[in-house]
């Protein structure tokens, strides 16, 4: 018999090494389905929490935060998008966007939760392809709709959602456990809050902890 395990995905829309590291969790997951009956759960981190409204320049942002040249960020994005292309995940070639403040993804990830497992993973993963596979930006109410129009999700309730501040306290205290749990990058992948897996890894290397961590039990 599979046994039961909770995996809290803990990672930001904005991450691209999170959009690898959900595909190949998800293969490994398939991989190991004999072994292992997985709840994910997806829970906030927010890598620019101050980012103001209009967002910045991705070449921009990341010299000033990473002090990396144009000729470096375009190897990365090369490297991302090879790993991403091996799991399935197709990146837009010449890169995301702006870089965009994702508190109000956060927000209606919260709440895609509470609607389900699975609608809540329709929901991550339309956000995260919108974001690097189209460059679209989803600090936009129209962009974050449509995501939520992807995953099955009821639109109507989620403009609801945008309109007001509901469940900013939620992903708030959430972000705020996880950190003070020692989580400082994404993706962080917590297996039966006990085990931490970190970085966008390879299905070998998630397979082969997951199958350890269920034999151990």
């Amino acid at each position: 018999m599979p046994t039961p395990m909770r995996i809290d995905f803990v990672s930001d829309v904005a991450c691209p090494w999170c959009a690898v590291g959900l595909a190949s969790l998800q293969q490994a997951l398939a991989r190991s389905a004999d072994a292992v009956q997985a709840e994910l759960h997806f829970q906030p981190f927010e890598l620019n929490p101050d980012m103001a409204s209009e967002g910045e320049d991705p070449g921009e942002h990341l010299g000033r935060k990473y002090g990396s040249t144009p000729a470096q960020q375009a190897q990365i994005r090369a490297t991302i998008a090879e790993r991403g292309a091996a799991v399935g995940f197709a990146f837009k070639p010449d890169g995301r966007g702006r870089i965009v403040n994702t508190f109000n993804a956060h927000r209606l990830l919260h709440w895609a939760g509470l609607e389900g497992a699975e609608r809540q993973l329709a929901l991550k993963r339309a956000l995260m392809e919108a974001y690097h596979g189209r460059a679209e930006r989803v600090d936009h109410d129209e962009v974050l709709l449509a995501a939520v129009r992807a995953a099955g999700l009821d639109e109507a309730r989620a403009r609801q959602i945008l309109a007001g501040d509901e469940f900013a306290d939620a992903v708030r205290t959430a972000e705020r456990r996880w950190q003070m749990a020692g989580i400082q990058s994404v993706p962080a992948v917590v297996i039966n809050q006990r085990h931490l897996i970190s970085g966008g890894q390879p299905p070998e290397v998630f397979e082969q902890a997951l199958r350890q961590i269920a034999a151990g039990q």
